[in-house]
């Protein structure tokens, strides 16, 4: 028996998904859902390979998710974050359906999408668990929701009930000119 045959494939792939969960600092009950590991396992994992990663020290959150659409909306540099965020869930799909949600190659996709973000920014505001919360709150649309700055035409996340989006966080402070401005 070989651990490389294809029966052994899916568990494998659960394994290492739980690891980067893990390493990005996800709760036990998100690694869970996604992995389908059982709690035990994904303590046992940590145990044996995250608690002692060396140069890295890998925090264990606990309690409930975050649940809280406003936290995106609470200052320009979360805005201005949420919005980059959310602009990488548009290139990666994540935003389009959620028939794909709850599947290893959509957790995938997501590691893949904030793991991007973390690239872009060296202090990051919104982690992990903020992250997942975002995409939900943006498929469903019942909190959130994207819109175009009326100034640039970037993307800004914004309130669903808002009738009209607001500048996104570069134009409000004038870092970035207006799209008229700079065609002048």
């Amino acid at each position: 028996m070989r651990i490389s045959d294809d029966r052994y494939t899916k568990d494998r792939l659960r394994y290492d998904l739980a690891m980067r969960l893990i390493l990005h600092e996800a709760r036990t009950s998100t690694i869970r859902a996604w992995t389908g590991l059982s709690d035990d396992r994904i303590r046992k994992l940590y145990r044996s390979y995250a608690a002692s990663e060396p140069g890295h020290a890998v925090k264990r959150h606990r309690g409930k998710p975050p649940r809280q659409a406003a936290y995106f909306l609470s200052n320009p540099e979360l805005r201005l974050q949420s919005a980059n965020l959310a602009a990488i869930f548009c290139q990666l799909g994540l935003l389009e359906s959620p028939a794909g949600d709850g599947t290893l190659s959509a957790a995938s996709r997501f590691c893949e999408a904030y793991e991007a973000f973390r690239r872009q920014h060296t202090e990051p505001r919104i982690g992990f668990e903020h992250a997942w919360f975002l995409c939900h709150a943006l498929r469903r649309r019942r909190e959130l929701g994207l819109g175009e700055c009326p100034a640039c035409g970037g993307l800004v996340v914004m309130p669903s009930f808002a009738l009209h989006p607001q500048s996104c966080s570069l134009c409000t402070h004038g870092i970035r000119e207006p799209e008229a401005a700079v065609m002048a």
